[in-house]
């Protein structure tokens, strides 16, 4: 569709009469890239909104496939899903949800080069990922080409959200210097609805940067406590020792 018929056609009008948004801001989201990392909990309900408020082009990578277990909490799959990719089972719904987004598929396990050649694709990144080692890789990524990420991590009853300007604000590795040991035995939860809240407030500083509107989470680590149903504020600084982007 044109960008006038796009802005015209009724879809985004409680958009439109936002004045932080209107058409000059649809138009921005339209013509926007945002790639999601990790099609489950904090992913699928992230590119959701994101397909819903017409950014104009969502990327999917994740190498899994459903599972039973994934359900609970990963709401853009259903049982005809199961065994299929999770980047093609999304692929479906959010087409379905606005066709005139393009959906892009990228049914692969992230490595270094793969992420930086990928990364530069896009104009943002989501980490939606499970595990400190994806989100290591994302956060070098990022800086590497300039990328800005929000980054989402959950557990439990309880999760937490940050967003990172390369070079410019706190970066993931000056608040998390090293992954902790690994667990072994099942996951402890989440409870499906947390990765629900942090992955729709990924999505919202998501669009809050792309607009360049707001006060994103920078320099800030939101984490949610569901059980108390209470927010916390962690002011972040700069690690002038930050093997990422300190000045050492």
């Amino acid at each position: 569709m044109e960008p006038s018929s796009v802005i015209q056609s009724g879809r985004y009008v409680r958009h439109l009469t936002l004045p932080e948004i209107g058409p000059a801001g649809q138009e921005r989201l339209r013509t926007s890239k945002v790639l999601v990392v990790g099609i489950g909990g904090l992913g699928s309900p992230a590119a959701f909104y994101l397909v819903a408020a017409g950014v104009g082009t969502v990327g999917l990578v994740d190498s899994d496939v459903v599972d039973l277990s994934n359900l609970q909490r990963q709401i853009l799959h259903a049982e005809e899903d199961i065994g299929h990719s999770k980047v093609e089972s999304a692929a479906r719904k959010l087409h379905a949800i606005n066709p005139e987004v393009e959906i892009r598929c990228h049914p692969l396990r992230l490595g270094p080069e793969d992420a930086s050649r990928l990364f530069l694709e896009y104009d943002l990144v989501l980490d939606a990922t499970d595990n400190f080692q994806a989100k290591f890789l994302i956060a070098d990524a990022c800086h590497g080409v300039h990328k800005p990420y929000v980054h989402a991590g959950i557990l439990r009853f309880g999760g937490q959200v940050m967003t990172v300007i390369p070079g410019v604000t706190t970066c993931y590795r000056c608040v998390f210097s090293a992954a902790p040991p690994a667990v072994s035995g099942l996951p402890a939860g989440p409870v499906g609805a947390v990765p629900g809240v942090m992955g729709s407030i990924q999505a919202m500083e998501a669009i809050k940067v792309l607009l360049g509107i707001g006060e994103p989470l920078t320099n800030r680590l939101l984490t949610w406590d569901a059980l108390k149903m209470s927010f916390r504020e962690i002011q972040l600084h700069r690690n002038p020792q930050c093997p990422l982007c300190g000045n050492a």
